[in-house]
């Protein structure tokens, strides 16, 4: 889903593309390239030929989303399939039917809109990680002062060498030239080559003076392997200030067509009510319209989310109207918004992308043809 709209130089010189939704909107903005898009995916996934798509039909494209949201791929995370079996929920309305061509249009058109709204509040720089940058951190002038404050913070005094420069990595970021090492294949084909060339010189007891040379010897052969083998990463900062859902509730038609959309997929009793047991469900569903992240992405908006819970009672498990359980909602969202006005949430994060630009995601992304 790369849409790109230029670049951006981060503090130490590394320029990053900008994914920032533009390239979306101008794709489902224009009636006839958009119209063109669908109808090729939706060939594309339509297998049978009868003119709809099944639910089997339909998972390609639900992956393909939860790929262009960055979301792990399903199945791998409990947090994050609920997502997915929402997105799905959004093409089929909750029911066991196929889609015709007009409800994928329509549905596809919303949750493309959702993303480069998301996207255009927050954007993401695509860094191509080379070793230039770490170069220049390891032969700058802040290099001492910053590894020696890394030394004096990693709690292992019986560690060897090796121990304190594997920990060091995990402790630079982007800004000094270094992909996350958390993940596998960085650890793997980075970090590890770097480190088995040290040889035993890190098996020695660690003092900060010989950690500060070996630590740049390991770092020099890092840069080389960065070098053939560059890492893309994609880097985010989101601050979540309450402003967003402050925007939905001072728009009451908004509010009450967001509210109306979350509580068509929520099951009812004979009566019509609802359990407040699905308040969180419905939350999730109302999320993306408020500025807010999924339920379960961010450890800290969890916390403030229990805490609106809790303002309003809505974990006692009754069963409500429809108007209730809109209310509390409601309710919940100012509980949130209250929380985030007072003590906004900044979140940034940093992830390894293991294919192509675009290649994860072939249903966000139009064949030349369509934007020609």
């Amino acid at each position: 889903m790369a849409s790109k709209s230029g670049s951006s130089k981060r503090k130490n010189g590394a320029k990053g593309e900008i994914v920032d939704g533009s390239k979306i909107m101008e794709l489902v903005g224009n009636e006839q390239v958009f119209s063109n898009f669908v109808d090729n995916k939706f060939d594309e996934l339509d297998k049978d030929r009868d003119g709809k798509l099944s639910m089997k039909e339909l998972e390609p494209a639900v992956a393909d989303i939860g790929a262009g949201l960055g979301l792990p791929a399903q199945g791998t995370s409990p947090d994050s399939d609920h997502i997915y079996y929402e997105v799905l929920n959004e093409f089929t309305h909750g029911k066991q039917e196929k889609v015709s061509k007009m409800e994928f249009k329509e549905v596809l058109s919303d949750i493309l809109l959702g993303m480069a709204a998301g996207l255009k509040r927050d954007p993401i720089v695509i860094l191509r990680m080379q070793g230039e940058d770490l170069l220049e951190f390891v032969n700058g002038p802040s290099y001492e002062a910053e590894m020696a404050s890394i030394f004096s913070q990693i709690e292992s005094p019986s560690g060897s060498l090796r121990d304190h420069v594997i920990e060091a990595f995990g402790r630079l970021t982007v800004d000094h030239g270094i992909p996350p090492t958390s993940d596998s294949w960085v650890f793997n084909n980075i970090v590890d080559p770097a480190l088995s060339q040290a040889g035993p010189a890190l098996d020695k007891p660690a003092s900060q003076e010989t950690f500060l040379e070996e630590f740049k010897r390991v770092a020099f052969s890092v840069a080389e392997f960065l070098k053939e083998k560059p890492v893309i990463v994609a880097h985010s900062e989101n601050t979540f200030d309450g402003r967003g859902v402050k925007r939905l509730l001072s728009n009451k038609f908004e509010l009450e067509r967001t509210l109306n959309l979350a509580l068509e997929n929520l099951s009812k009793d004979r009566n019509g009510k609802i359990s407040k047991d699905n308040l969180r469900v419905a939350l999730d569903l109302v999320s993306p319209s408020a500025g807010l992240p999924p339920v379960g992405a961010i450890e800290e908006m969890d916390k403030v989310i229990v805490e609106a819970f809790k303002m309003v009672n809505a974990d006692d498990r009754n069963t409500v109207t429809e108007e209730e359980f809109k209310k509390s909602l409601t309710e919940i969202l100012g509980g949130i918004m209250l929380q985030l006005e007072g003590n906004p949430i900044s979140v940034s994060s940093n992830s390894v992308v293991h294919e192509p630009l675009g290649s994860s995601s072939t249903l966000l992304q139009p064949s030349s043809s369509e934007t020609a």
